[in-house]
């Protein structure tokens, strides 16, 4: 069951500043005034609930949910996981929604600015459903690095976006998904603009070979951490939370 009661405060030093002046578009999207601190609200400490009836056949493979005369093209990977809640429990029923480039570094877009191939065969967009413990899984290919209209010469690492829907709004998270290895990573403006090296290599995920398919994918594991509950009252005293 979901739990109740009001969420941990977000540690703002873990989490990039609004303002990262080398990421150009933060400077005219960051607030101009400090913000403020508010108790969470019911319609935050409460969400839709998701069933794997939502859910179609090849959702979570990337490879073949958009196939029309062939499997994507690109080096194959499983994509698995846990998503947790701060006290390190898994959490279950979280839609987890993903998109990307593909293997030559484009998405399917129709503002796409970068003038790589499409695959026919690769649309960019799962989703799947985690389990009671937590878990998920999906198939994919690598995705290729691209350039970016930031400064010149620009480009951002290989990554996969993830959508996060836990079982409350004020659980909502999006980011990004890095490889472990890619040197691209520390050049780029948007993943140096975390403050602590801790919290951006929870971003990247590890090559994990003993999970790799025989002849067929490399796996990678990327676990999520979403914002946890406060404690239980012990023994019925505020002054225990």
């Amino acid at each position: 069951m979901a739990e109740t009661g009001t969420f941990y405060r977000r540690d703002r030093g873990w989490h990039p500043p609004p303002l990262t002046p080398q990421y150009k578009t933060s400077i005219l999207r960051s607030p101009q005034r400090a913000p403020l601190s508010l108790e969470n609200t019911l319609s935050e400490l409460t969400g839709p609930v998701f069933g794997h009836d939502i859910l179609g056949k090849l959702d979570s493979d990337l490879i073949r949910n958009y196939a029309k005369t062939g499997d994507a093209i690109g080096p194959r990977i499983n994509v698995y996981g846990r998503v947790l809640d701060e006290n390190g429990r898994g959490v279950d029923g979280v839609l987890i929604e993903i998109w990307q480039a593909n293997a030559a570094g484009r998405y399917r877009h129709k503002k796409e600015g970068y003038d790589a191939p499409l695959d026919p065969n690769f649309g960019g967009c799962g989703r799947t459903i985690t389990d009671a413990e937590g878990r998920y899984w999906f198939r994919t290919v690598r995705p290729g690095p691209y350039p970016w209209p930031n400064r010149v010469n620009d480009w951002r690492p290989a990554h996969i976006h993830f959508s996060i829907f836990g079982h409350a709004f004020a659980q909502r998270l999006i980011t990004q998904m890095y490889f472990e290895g890619d040197p691209m990573i520390w050049q780029c403006p948007i993943a140096t603009g975390i403050p602590d090296r801790v919290a951006l290599e929870q971003l990247i995920a590890a090559l994990d070979r003993n999970n790799s398919t025989h002849m067929d994918s490399l796996a990678y594991k990327f676990d999520i951490v979403l914002r946890g509950r406060r404690s239980t009252p012990f023994e019925n005293k505020k002054e225990g939370n």
